[in-house]
């Protein structure tokens, strides 16, 4: 089977040859050139036999697009420095506008995705990673998650008409990655979906329409997957936002395991490998039999193996290799 053909069979519920599987991480250095992320990019596909392919921007380009200031990364492992962030006090919310037209920091993540769509041909699934507009927030208030949740409860007058400026460009940024080919969206909601920092009413009152804006506009694609990001997740809030594929961590705490939230969410999964645990600090056998068991609990069907979120760039390419059985020349099981 070609890779979009086992991940239209996981996202439908149907045997494959193999499970589908992939990864994702971070080069911080080439994220900040285009031309270097698609290079990189493709030549990772090949090299671990990715069924998809999910870009990896910068995760400050959208806070770039709202007025955040970032110093880039010198080396491969390092990550973008803040210099200054767009909100710094809780009036500077009502400064959060949306751009007249498409920003630079935007612009240059879809024509990566249009190289390597261009480079890997129809057969590899690619899509754009899309934080939520809460998710934007939190980077826009210095990267402060919980600030961010208590000035929305607090002051839902200043900071919900920034989500929905937020949600206006995100939405028209999302929908360009399709037409130029994207199969669909990463959607990333980055712990504000943690009972940590907000209550499931609160995020269904508070947020949810401002995620729906954006998951709305790329309805038409075939490969939408949200990603929940954190520990003690509301695992209900896949209920209230469509996609094919629902990713999590189901090894932090609180989360569910892999066939629970597969049943929970009524729909594929991806995910199964612990991104902090056996990729970073094991051996290349134990992130195998992580993947087997993961292969094995969702019975073989209706699962991407995958980390459950990004990999930190100190794993051992040897352990990414078994991710999909290519460090042994041997596919994952069926």
């Amino acid at each position: 089977m070609e890779p979009a053909d086992r991940i239209r069979a996981a996202v439908a519920l149907e045997p494959t040859d193999r499970p589908p599987a992939a990864w994702w991480g971070h080069t911080y250095r080439e994220e900040w050139s285009a031309p270097d992320l698609a290079r990189v990019t493709a030549r990772r596909q090949r090299e671990f036999g990715w069924d998809v392919v999910k870009l990896q921007p910068r995760a400050c380009c959208f806070a770039q697009a709202f007025g955040s200031e970032y110093r880039p990364a010198m080396e491969f492992r390092d990550a973008p420095a803040l210099v200054r962030p767009a909100v710094l006090r809780v009036e500077d919310w009502d400064r959060v506008t949306a751009a007249e037209a498409p920003v630079p920091s935007l612009i240059e993540q879809n024509d990566a995705l249009r190289a390597v769509i261009g480079e890997l041909g129809p057969g590899v699934p690619v899509i754009q990673t899309v934080f939520s507009p809460l998710t934007v927030a939190g980077y826009l208030a210095g990267e402060d998650r919980a600030r961010t949740a208590a000035e929305l409860r607090e002051r839902p007058d200043l900071v919900g008409p920034a989500l929905a400026r937020i949600a206006h460009d995100l939405a028209s940024f999302a929908a360009s990655a399709v037409d130029a080919g994207a199969a669909g969206i990463f959607f990333a909601v980055s712990g504000f979906a943690s009972v940590d920092l907000m209550s499931v009413d609160d995020y269904r009152r508070l947020v949810l329409p401002y995620d729906r804006r954006v998951l709305d506009a790329v309805a038409g694609a075939w490969l939408n997957v949200l990603h929940l990001c954190g520990p003690r997740l509301s695992f209900e809030l896949a209920d209230d936002l469509p996609s094919h594929v629902v990713s999590w961590s189901s090894h932090q705490p609180g989360n569910p395991a892999l066939a629970d939230g597969r049943s929970l969410a009524g729909r594929a999964v991806m995910g199964g490998l612990d991104h902090e645990g056996a990729l970073v600090r094991g051996t290349p056998a134990e992130v195998r039999a992580e993947r087997d068991a993961a292969i094995e609990a969702a019975g073989g069907v209706g699962l991407v193996v995958a980390p459950g979120c990004s990999v930190p760039p100190e794993a051992p390419e040897e352990n990414l290799r078994e991710v999909t059985g290519a460090g042994t020349g041997t596919s994952s099981p069926a």
